[in-house]
């Protein structure tokens, strides 16, 4: 008997599981490591091209730095002096009428697009075509425009002019600058935005459109209480992104004026960054507007997402 117990307890030892008194479960694989090691180069790059380059322009707003000789702290000066600049608020002004400008006709164009892609034809042509101008590089759209509304040879204005029409459109009308700056953009970016909206009308549920067709809704009444409540998260995206880049606006003012200061009326902010920098050598001061601008940007897109309940979906 003392050597069947012996053997029974070295075969309850070496086989656990066939006893009832191990009731351990299995070990859940732990993937944190592999996803820390898979995030590692976002990190590193975040913190070399966006964190890095943050806090220097922060210290750089902190000083009197003109890349002629080594920045010395100068406290809140930058920032007091932006209260009496008039040519910053007139920058922003400007930027401000821009914004409102593009982001109107674009995102009205745009949703236009989507919607008759999505109701009328899918054609992978027509979204081909769309992106075209999307693809051009900025700075050809601009010498291309540029070209176009030549007050003396430019192809819009012969038009307008073969039609009796006196209007000369010009990028060096006070009135038409700002209008025709929007005008381009627009026609660069509309492509673009219409496919993002266009691919969250694709997630809309056929069965609602059909419901609502049974119930002799119309086309727009579907498109104003169907797909624009259940497209609002992707509106959100669109209308955020589109703030931030409009407020970008840079290279199109850059161009079409030739290397020349563009009018006060299209000197936007990002100009104006640039002119303080490497046209006056005020690196601290450009550094300070550019530091207004990101927390300006960053409370616009706060109280968008905040308007557009940009986290919640009617589809969930």
């Amino acid at each position: 008997m003392n050597a069947v117990g012996t053997r029974l307890d070295a075969g309850v030892a070496q086989y656990p599981a066939l006893t009832g008194g191990d009731h351990s479960r299995p070990r859940r694989r732990d993937d944190r490591r592999v996803g820390w090691l898979f995030l590692l180069p976002v990190i590193v790059g975040f913190l070399v091209f966006y964190a890095y380059p943050t806090v220097r322009g922060i210290w750089y707003s902190l000083t009197d730095y003109s890349l002629l000789n080594d920045p010395s702290y100068v406290g809140a000066d930058n920032y007091r002096q932006l209260i009496d600049d008039e040519q910053f608020w007139n920058a922003l002004k400007v930027t401000a009428y821009y914004v409102v400008l593009n982001i109107v006709s674009q995102t009205a164009l745009a949703l236009g697009l989507a919607a008759l892609m999505h109701r009328l034809t899918r054609s992978v042509v027509l979204r081909a075509a769309l992106l075209v101008p999307w693809l051009v590089p900025n700075v050809t759209i601009g010498l291309l425009w540029a070209w176009l509304l030549d007050p003396d040879l430019g192809f819009v204005n012969r038009m307008l002019g073969s039609v009796g029409l006196d209007t000369t459109l010009s990028f060096n009308s006070p009135l038409w600058a700002m209008p025709l700056v929007a005008l381009v953009n627009s026609w660069a970016y509309t492509g673009y935005t219409a496919l993002l909206l266009y691919a969250g009308m694709l997630q809309v549920p056929q069965h609602l459109y059909d419901s609502a067709a049974i119930d002799g809704a119309g086309e727009l009444r579907m498109f104003r209480s169907i797909t624009l409540p259940l497209l609002r998260p992707v509106l959100a995206l669109v209308l955020v992104v589109s703030l931030i880049g409009s407020f970008q606006i840079f290279d199109t003012v850059a161009v079409v004026y030739g290397g020349k200061a563009p009018i006060p009326e299209t000197r936007v902010i990002y100009y104006y960054i640039y002119q303080q920098a490497f046209t006056y050598f005020h690196m601290g001061y450009a550094a300070a507007v550019a530091m207004v601008l990101v927390v300006v940007l960053g409370l616009l897109t706060v109280v968008q997402m905040r308007m557009l309940r940009a986290s919640r979906s009617d589809l969930s």
